[in-house]
C-alpha cells in the first residue's frame, strides 16, 4: 500500500461529504482508540460560564432530500440547479439514494429558497 503525504490526505478529504468525513472520524476513534474532540478547559463560574449556557441560533443548515415523492423527473431538474456541476446521472443518483443531504453548510435563506424549490417539484424535504 502506498504512503499518502499530508497533502495528498487533505485533497481526498476535500471531496467527503461532512456525513462522509464524520463517519470516517468515528472509525478512525475506534480503530486507535483516541478522541478528535478538543481539550475543553475548565472555566471559572461567572459571566463566561452563563454565556456558554446560552444555546447559540444556528448559521448553517444542511438540506436533506427525504424522498423524492410521485415527480422524480422535477426533483431531478432542481436538484440539477441547486447543485452546481452535477450531471443528470449523478442527480438522478442523488435522488434515489434519498435520504440524502442535497446543500450542507448553506445559510438559513438559502437552505429555506432551496426547501421551497423541491417540495415545489414534489419531494419531502428537511432541514437540518
Amino acid at each position: 500500500m502506498a504512503k499518502l503525504s499530508t497533502d495528498e490526505l487533505l485533497e481526498a478529504f476535500k471531496d467527503l461529504t461532512l456525513i462522509e468525513l464524520s463517519e470516517f472520524v468515528k472509525k478512525f476513534e475506534e480503530t486507535f482508540d483516541v478522541t478528535a474532540a478538543a481539550p475543553v478547559a475548565v472555566a471559572a463560574a461567572g459571566p463566561a460560564a452563563a454565556a456558554a449556557d446560552a444555546p447559540e441560533e444556528k448559521d448553517e443548515f444542511n438540506v436533506v432530500l427525504d424522498a423524492a415523492g410521485d415527480k422524480k423527473i422535477q426533483v431531478i431538474k432542481v436538484v440539477r440547479e441547486l447543485v452546481s456541476g452535477l450531471g443528470l446521472k449523478e442527480a438522478k443518483d442523488l435522488v434515489e439514494s434519498a435520504p440524502k443531504a442535497i446543500l450542507e453548510g448553506v445559510a438559513k435563506d438559502a437552505a429555506d429558497a432551496a426547501k421551497a424549490k423541491l417540495e415545489e417539484a414534489g419531494a419531502k424535504v428537511s432541514l437540518s
